[in-house]
């Protein structure tokens, strides 16, 4: 609709309170998808600051809040938004989630899902270096996992930083099958690059 061109004119304080007005963060799953794809015909696409908020408005509490698999709505509407506004999307959906420490799995397998299926290549990039900047804990092997699945060229320090990571943390995960799992990707992948 024509009057989705106001997104590109709001400041990120109107932004928000037009989401709030309207409501976007409790709207119906399929009116949140019919949305995203609203959004990806806008044009001109969005700027990230005003993507961001939306990222944040649209699906930050119905991603934190998930107990169970997403259902395919939301699933639909987060790869449609991911699609286009996918930096913006990973600095400020996977960032809190990542980061959220009472988190569970539901959560671990959602962006393990992103990661796999629909980000882009820098973006893997990015979500690599947020996962790097925190402790490793057992709830980010299976998210540097799907990373690895995606075989991506990483940049030389990159990768030297997740072979720094990995080795510094390998006494705190001994007994860990996740961490032997994920160390053997490492070495099949990048074997070339790992001496």
């Amino acid at each position: 609709p024509p009057e989705l061109r106001i997104l590109n004119n709001c400041s990120p304080s109107q932004l928000e309170g037009l989401c709030s007005f309207l409501q976007l963060s409790v709207c119906p799953e399929p009116v949140l998808v019919r949305f995203c794809g609203w959004l990806l015909a806008l044009t001109p696409s969005l700027s990230y600051t005003s993507a961001a908020i939306l990222a944040e408005q649209l699906f930050l509490r119905r991603v934190l809040s998930l107990t169970q698999p997403p259902s395919r709505h939301l699933m639909a509407a987060l790869t449609s938004f991911c699609s286009k506004y996918s930096q913006p999307f990973c600095s400020v959906l996977v960032a809190a989630v990542l980061q959220e420490p009472g988190k569970g799995a539901e959560q671990t397998k959602l962006v393990c899902e992103l990661v796999e299926e629909c980000l882009e290549p820098q973006c893997v990039q990015l979500v690599l270096r947020q996962v790097l900047e925190m402790p490793l804990s057992e709830k980010l092997l299976p998210v540097v996992q799907a990373m690895l699945g995606r075989q991506e060229v990483l940049p030389p320090e990159l990768l030297d930083l997740l072979v720094l990571t990995l080795c510094r943390q390998a006494p705190a995960f001994a007994t860990s099958l996740d961490y032997a799992k994920l160390v053997t990707a490492m070495l099949s992948v990048y074997q070339s690059q790992v001496s």
